[in-house]
Order: C-alpha cells, then sequence, then structure tokens
C-alpha cells in the first residue's frame, strides 16, 4: 500500500511567534495535542520490565528499543530521548494533515510559518478540525485531501514519543518510521518540503534494508523489496498521469473542457491501476483502498512531494558509499544552497564531497 505520510507539527514549532484569533485557535489544538501526548508518555524500558504489561506489547517495545539502538549506531542518527517512550493514542492515527490545490491546477498550496517556512499542508490533532477546515477550502473550490497521519516530528525540539499508531502495520514498517523521522532531526531545510521528505525517504528504505539484513529476516527482506518495486510502479503510473495533467492545465482549452479532461486522465490513472494489478502484481490489491476513494490534484500532489527528489538522494548515498555520516554531511552542504541552486546540484552529484 502507499506510504503513510509522516508529518512535522508546524504549528507548534512556531508558537510564540504567531497571533490572531485563527491562529490562536490553530495554535490551541496543535500544543494541546502534542503535550497530551509527551504527558502521558511511559519509559520503554519501565513498560518492558513491568510484568503487568501485555506480553504482546512487551515484544513490540523490545523490538522497538532495538530499532532504536540501531538507528543511532548503525544509521549515525540522533542518540537522544526520541522514540524511547511509548504513549497509546487509542486511534489510528495520531493527526490529520489537509492538503489543497486549485481545481484546475497541480501547484499545492502552503502555509507558511516563521520557523519551518512553508509546508503544503496544515496539520491538526482533531479530526473533525481537519475534515472542518478542508470543507471550508473545497467550498473555495480547492481540490483537497484529508490523509492519516500516523508519526510526527519536531525536529528535535523536544522528544518524540513512538505512538501506537506506528505498530499497526508490524515490525518492519515500524523501523521504517522510526528511521524517517529521525531523519528530520539530522537536516532540515526551511521551506523545502519535497527535499526534506525525500531525505527522509532515502534513510528510511536504506536503513529498513539494512535493519532487515542485520536481522538476518530473508522473508521479511524480501516482502519489503517487493513492496519498494510495487512503489515505484505505482509512482510511475502517478508521475504519468502528473504529467497528463499538466499538459491539460496549461492548456488553451475552457475550464468545462479541462474538468472533462481531468476526469478522464483519472479513469485512465484508474484503468492502468487494474492492468498493472492483474498483469505484474498477481493480483495483488494493497493498493485498491486508494484507488478506491476519490483521486484528485491534491491526492496525487501528496505522492509528489514524498518521492520527487528521493532517486536522486539514494544515488548521493551510493556516493558516499553508503557512509551515513559522510552522506548527512554532504546534504547539510546541499542543504545551505538557495533552491535552484540546491536542485542543480542534489540532481547532478557525481561525488560525495
Amino acid at each position: 500500500m502507499p506510504s503513510h505520510l509522516r508529518l512535522l507539527p508546524v504549528a507548534l514549532l512556531s508558537l510564540p511567534l504567531l497571533s490572531g484569533c485563527e491562529s490562536l485557535s490553530y495554535y490551541s489544538q496543535s500544543l494541546g495535542g502534542h503535550l497530551e501526548l509527551v504527558n502521558s508518555g511511559q519509559r520503554i524500558d519501565r513498560l518492558i520490565a513491568d510484568p503487568r504489561s501485555a506480553p504482546d506489547l512487551r515484544a513490540q517495545l523490545t523490538e522497538a528499543r532495538a530499532i532504536r539502538a540501531f538507528a543511532s549506531e548503525r544509521l549515525a542518527l540522533p542518540d537522544n530521548n526520541s522514540y524511547r517512550s511509548y504513549v497509546d493514542t487509542g486511534r489510528e492515527f495520531v493527526s490529520w494533515a489537509v492538503f489543497a490545490t486549485p481545481e484546475l491546477s497541480l501547484e499545492v498550496r502552503t502555509w507558511c510559518f516563521p520557523i519551518v517556512g512553508c509546508v503544503p499542508y496544515r496539520g491538526y490533532f482533531s479530526r473533525q478540525e481537519a475534515f472542518s477546515y478542508a470543507k471550508e477550502l473545497a467550498d473555495g473550490g480547492d481540490d483537497v485531501y484529508v490523509a492519516g497521519i500516523p508519526a510526527y516530528s519536531t525536529l528535535g525540539w523536544t522528544s518524540d514519543p513512538l505512538l501506537n499508531t506506528m505498530f499497526l502495520r508490524g515490525d518492519t514498517y515500524l523501523a521504517s518510521v522510526v528511521f524517517h523521522e529521525l531523519t528530520h532531526q539530522v537536516v532540515y531545510v526551511r521551506g523545502d518540503a519535497a527535499f526534506n521528505e525525500a531525505f527522509a525517504v532515502s534513510v528510511e528504505d536504506s536503513g529498513t534494508v539494512l535493519w532487515l539484513e542485520h536481522k538476518d529476516d530473508k522473508a521479511g527482506l524480501k516482502r519489503y523489496r517487493l513492496s519498494q518495486r510495487r512503489n515505484a510502479d505505482f509512482q510511475a503510473l502517478v508521475a504519468r498521469t502528473r504529467e497528463e495533467l499538466h499538459g491539460i492545465y496549461t492548456g488553451n482549452g475552457s475550464d468545462a473542457e479541462k474538468r472533462a479532461e481531468k476526469a478522464a486522465a483519472i479513469e485512465r490513472l484508474r484503468a492502468r491501476y487494474r492492468r498493472l494489478k492483474t498483469r505484474k502484481w498477481d493480483g495483488y490489491s494493497g493498493y485498491d483502498a486508494w484507488f478506491s476513494e476519490p483521486i484528485n490534484n491534491a491526492k496525487l500532489a501528496t505522492i509528489s512531494v514524498y518521492n520527487d527528489l528521493e532517486p536522486a538522494f539514494s544515488r548521493l548515498l551510493e556516493l558516499c558509499a553508503s557512509d551515513y555520516g559522510r552522506y548527512y554531511e554532504a546534504v547539510r552542504r546541499i542543504g545551505r544552497l538557495d533552491f535552484a541552486r540546491r536542485r542543480e546540484v542534489l540532481e547532478g552529484a557525481t561525488r560525495c564531497d
């Protein structure tokens, strides 16, 4: 299935710097939601040692502790208190993110904050408030998509807890989430979500492979590599449709004609998926839920943000001989460049240093 999004609660990080009734209301839910999680966290070591803890939870937390150690020891990720405590949120997602684009454009809306810059979503700890805000945007004519979020990062500003939502898809998924979120603490470029997320995905993917190899989990590694290939196929489907839509939106047709062509392009996407599923995936249905729900510009944009630059980052990691310390330094150097030069150097890199 498509990799679930993991986002930064930007309102939390910018709290001291905004004002106004609407901003304060947004901050109230963001800060309150985060503090509720932090204050209810329990140390993993204590839960593992506590005989009253459920056996399944103790086993999961023991695996999580090993994943956390591997992240710092093998992937050179920060060795701090993040992901060393646990919170059961009692729900499937910890938060919800609202994405929006114009009806006839692939340009994703952004929301700007003083510390983290502009990001292509607005996050909520309340599902009701997320959908309420999404309705406001949709009523104004935007394409809107609301995504459930199983994990988030505060970039190391606070000690982020492990959440039950991170355990719901198995140990391999848990490892990928921990690696992804800790990577955001290594390098974060203000206002460049595509750069930040693709960098985190590169460490997530490579780190998860190393973790499974470390465990000598041959079956798990086989499943993970198969999921990566399917995800690459899915990305290609989405990229092709986005190219078609770009041509439609920049063309000379009327708005009515563009709406009709847009609908036809999305139906072609569904048809290609059905063929892919039958001819190449042997009927694998893990992406059915994504395709069974409405598809619009905003939903397609979430795929682009996380993955468009990932191949360039993975190539740079290879140039750094999978030495994560060197890799992070190379990414830091590139991250200091202005936007256009950053893209040019990243995509044209021929060496690590």
